[in-house]
């Protein structure tokens, strides 16, 4: 997989306003016949055991514009967004550097998150020293490989996923360590995709104590909408001894499958997950990850399945 990525930044004197930018463009290419965010379903596993990794060549991820206002307190997005950038996240849901499996990252699987590229806006707003809002409406057909598409169902097809949330955090610059957030969500029908609209809300916390402990308790509920999951509960931890060094994570997951996405009768999936991420220098990072699978829903004949992983990450 080859990334590129940046920001053009227009800089306001004085102040902690800036316009910027922001793009990335990626090259996603498989080497074998199933690339790892479709593995999971090909064992009968209702989850992802590594989104970003697939075989769809050349695509775009972020091209939107951003502002910030107020003195860093509004910031509002414009343009292709990634609804993960931004919806229900916490320190330890990027599958580059946290978890890999998508059930310890954006709604704990419960949340019909819209594909990469999807045009649209959002804001986010410190209400106050401690409480922050943050609102997005992005397009439910978003094809990061077709850009030219994902503007022609925005504006015909008015398919969209909107998001509200809400929290708390001890100060501004510790909203992904110290958090405690409501999150509350609607997909539009889907006509041509065949799928419900539907709403969910998901709760998150997690803290940060001792300069290395990072405890996280996720849950999340789904009605319909096409999510993976109708419910689902993620409990665990981070643990670095130092600040931008190695980092040890460990997650619990207990999710029920959603009856309108893959039918009544699946039986409840557990998933634990533990990695180990050592920075071998500043620029390359190796982490080793294994995944436990406890019933998985699509195969009723398989009762647990492990998961041997390892990523590989260098920053140029």
């Amino acid at each position: 997989m080859i990334r590129f990525f940046g920001s053009w930044d227009l800089v306001g004197r004085g102040t902690k306003n800036t316009g910027a930018f922001v793009w990335k463009v990626e090259h996603r290419h498989g080497y074998t016949d199933v690339a790892p965010s479709g593995f999971g379903f090909n064992l009968g596993y209702v989850g992802l055991i590594e989104p970003p990794f697939s075989d769809q060549g050349g695509r775009f991820t972020n091209l939107y514009w951003r502002q910030q206002l107020a003195d860093g307190k509004v910031t509002l997005l414009g343009g292709f967004l990634d609804a993960t950038d931004f919806v229900d996240v916490y320190a330890l849901a990027s599958p580059w550097t946290g978890f890999l499996n998508f059930a310890f990252s954006t709604g704990t699987t419960t949340l019909a998150v819209p594909n990469d590229a999807a045009l649209g806006f959002a804001a986010g707003a410190m209400l106050t020293d401690n409480v922050f809002l943050i609102g997005s409406v992005t397009d439910l057909n978003a094809d990061p490989t077709d850009p030219s598409e994902t503007v022609s169902s925005f504006f015909s097809d008015h398919e969209y996923f909107k998001s509200l949330e809400i929290g708390w955090t001890t100060a501004q610059d510790r909203i992904y360590l110290e958090n405690f957030h409501l999150t509350l969500w609607h997909a539009d029908e889907r006509v041509e995709a065949a799928q419900p609209s539907g709403w969910g809300a998901n709760l998150s916390w997690t803290t940060y104590f001792a300069g290395k402990w990072l405890p996280f308790v996720r849950a999340g509920y789904a009605d319909d909408g096409g999510s993976l999951t109708q419910k689902s509960i993620s409990v665990g931890f981070g643990y670095q001894p130092y600040p931008g060094k190695n980092l040890l994570g460990f997650g619990l997951n207990w999710g029920e499958p959603n009856e309108d996405t893959w039918g009544p009768g699946l039986r409840d999936q557990w998933t634990t997950e533990l990695f180990y991420r050592w920075q071998v220098s500043k620029a390359i990072a190796l982490t080793p990850d294994l995944q436990f699978i406890k019933n998985p829903a699509l195969d009723p004949h398989t009762s647990s399945i492990w998961v041997l992983g390892l990523r590989v990450r260098g920053v140029l």
